[in-house]
């Protein structure tokens, strides 16, 4: 079984290259929010209660770099909410219904892992577009709290493509390393409740 501060150091060059993403996504993201005038300030239709996927194993690796650095209380706090809501999440779609669940890491409206968050929880929220090789440019509408306070407003361009495709160079580059070829599809809930040990 692998130790876990080891594993980590096998990936800190790609943790770096991916706060460098992560901070250009962040550069981008505010100057098109404060162009709009729009700030996010919570509301009552919460992206936190939002069932995101994730799908690289970089972010995994790097939420639970962030995780790891946390005070054990903490931890375990947050290991057993995670479990908690997994269940809440499967009794839901058991009953037919949407999952509407508060992410473990959202404590009174604030992210504890806010710097490690991935890159869906960066790039949710204003109206944005995709340019997808075969159908052309797929146009993608903002949060609910947008929309309703800046909807009306002239679109402002804001491209996630360029993300996109450095996330997926990057990713490439660390599954060539580790050598794991498994698809990767998790929410922030089954990253924080599965052993990491497990997964590498």
């Amino acid at each position: 079984m692998p130790d876990q501060s080891s594993v980590f150091r096998n990936y800190i060059h790609f943790f770096n290259d991916l706060k460098m993403l992560y901070d250009r996504m962040d550069q981008r993201y505010d100057a098109v929010a404060e162009a709009y005038g729009f700030q996010c300030s919570g509301c009552t239709d919460n992206c936190c209660l939002t069932r995101f996927f994730h799908h690289t194993l970089i972010e995994f690796l790097y939420l639970r770099r962030g995780f790891a650095d946390l005070d054990e209380n903490i931890q375990n706090k947050i290991r057993s909410q995670a479990t908690a809501v997994n269940k809440k999440v499967l009794q839901a779609e058991k009953n037919g219904k949407t999952p509407r669940v508060m992410c473990p890491l959202n404590a009174d409206g604030l992210c504890l892992l806010y710097n490690y968050r991935p890159m869906i929880c960066r790039l949710h929220g204003i109206s944005h577009e995709f340019r997808h090789p075969v159908r052309g440019r797929m146009p993608g509408p903002g949060c609910h709290e947008f929309e309703a306070n800046c909807g009306d407003h002239s679109y402002i361009e804001f491209n996630r493509t360029p993300f996109y495709q450095q996330m997926a160079q990057l990713e490439r580059r660390v599954r060539e390393t580790s050598g794991i070829r498994d698809r990767f599809k998790k929410t922030v809930a089954q990253m924080l409740a599965d052993d990491l040990e497990k997964m590498i």
